[in-house]
């Protein structure tokens, strides 16, 4: 006798499973509770098992079959989503799904606009984003749990592809109170006895401190955070300056505090904001089509202060 079950019941399992809650689970798939409680009955009823253990106060804990189970049903959906994007790429139409992450550093600027206009223009795409440092996207694209990555040119590996769209040259971000605010540029040796803010993430960290130790020369690190919102804030209530590649679109910290940004001189090399996608002879439909907005938004976004790439 044949199974009867839908690829609808895994992805509200597998909500679930991930989740941890039906509650969780019902906003992230946006349908009721009820609807995903009749829908994990009806597996369990199907298959003869139990996928979780209901406690009234945690929430719900996957049963070791569950486990397994929720493993196999990822899969399965993992290759629902591949069939799509196999006939979108037969039919010629952009359409599926498309896991995209974007390092934190610069997702605040730029990707919920690119996001919003890749969907007007291609509403067939279910896009699911995910902002992460550079080491973390690149582990997800090598695990495939993203599609591409809106990232930098830093430390790639020989199994990922990058197309580049903006050249990005580092600036200095001072208080506008600061005796070096008013300058068209500053000399990294102008900066070594000032207190800095550094933004203490994989790989950025080793760009911005190599802006200094290439002239052998050593920053007076100050202060550290992972959050570049955090660094803007601290900059403008005097810890320190900051470098960074990418400037935002007005000239205020978070907490409404003016700031200052000039460009940093000796010689600093610029970086290059493009996509990484995992190293393929064969790239889908939709993940090129993305590629192509991406180059035409970045065209597009002049207030950035960008620099676009050829080709």
């Amino acid at each position: 006798m044949p199974l009867r079950f839908t690829l609808r019941q895994l992805e509200y399992f597998v909500a679930v499973g991930e989740a941890g809650s039906i509650a969780k689970a019902a906003e992230q798939v946006n349908v009721s509770p009820p609807s995903i409680s009749a829908s994990i009955a009806q597996l369990e009823a199907e298959f003869g098992i139990q996928l979780f253990v209901r406690k009234h106060s945690h929430g719900l804990s996957l049963t070791a079959g569950g486990r397994v189970f929720l493993k196999e049903a990822a899969r399965i959906l993992a290759d629902a989503d591949a069939l799509h994007a196999v006939a979108g790429d037969i039919s010629d139409r952009v359409r599926g799904p498309l896991a995209v992450g974007c390092l934190l550093t610069f997702a605040q600027i730029v990707l919920p606009s690119l996001r919003r206009k890749f969907e007007l223009a291609h509403p067939d795409v279910r896009i699911r984003q995910f902002e992460r440092n550079q080491g973390q996207l690149f582990e997800m694209l090598q695990r495939g749990e993203i599609d591409l990555a809106l990232t930098y040119d830093m430390e790639l590996s020989q199994d990922m592809a990058f197309e580049p769209l903006v050249q990005l040259p580092p600036y200095v971000m001072l208080p506008t109170h600061h005796r070096l605010a008013d300058r068209r540029s500053i000399e990294p040796q102008e900066l070594v006895d000032e207190p800095m803010v550094l933004l203490d993430l994989p790989f950025s960290r080793e760009y911005f401190l190599s802006v200094f130790h290439g002239m052998g020369l050593r920053p007076n690190i100050g202060e550290r955070t992972g959050d570049i919102a955090v660094m803007r804030s601290m900059v403008a209530n005097g810890f320190g300056y900051g470098i960074a590649n990418m400037r935002p679109l007005n000239t205020m910290s978070p907490d409404g505090k003016p700031l200052s940004f000039v460009a940093l001189g000796g010689g600093a090399r610029s970086l290059t904001m493009g996509v990484a996608v995992p190293a393929a002879e064969y790239r889908t439909q939709t993940t090129q089509a993305f590629i192509d907005h991406c180059r035409i938004f970045m065209g597009e976004q002049g207030v950035f202060g960008l620099e676009p790439v050829d080709g």
